[in-house]
């Protein structure tokens, strides 16, 4: 039995290089008592392809989900945007600069020099 929902839909665009992608990926339980990673990727608008992996334990599975979300994630797959949303900036890019040093730190407010 699947102890929670296992679920992900993420999209790599780029309109210079023509490229519109997705990645969608879930663990479902199977008639046996099983886990099943469920694949799918393609670009945006088509069929795509699929590919299921069953597991006989849960944890394995998983396991398969995260590596690959690590890998999705580091070639820039993002999960899609609804309407009206902005794009969260990457992590790198919520950080000061590397020349930028807290001064204080007052009222929960960071006072930066450059």
């Amino acid at each position: 039995m699947i102890a929670q929902p296992y679920q992900l839909y993420v999209e790599c665009t780029d309109a210079t290089k023509n490229m519109a992608r997705f990645y969608a990926m879930s663990i479902e339980p199977t008639l046996f008592g099983e886990a099943c990673l469920i694949r799918r990727w393609g670009r945006i608008g088509a069929g795509g392809q699929r590919l299921v992996h069953h597991f006989r334990r849960e944890e394995e599975a998983v396991e398969l989900f995260l590596i690959v979300l690590r890998k999705k994630r580091s070639r820039g797959y993002r999960p899609r945007l609804h309407s009206g949303q902005e794009q969260l900036p990457d992590r790198q890019q919520t950080f000061p600069k590397k020349s930028s040093r807290i001064v204080s730190i007052s009222d929960g407010e960071a006072k930066l020099r450059a």
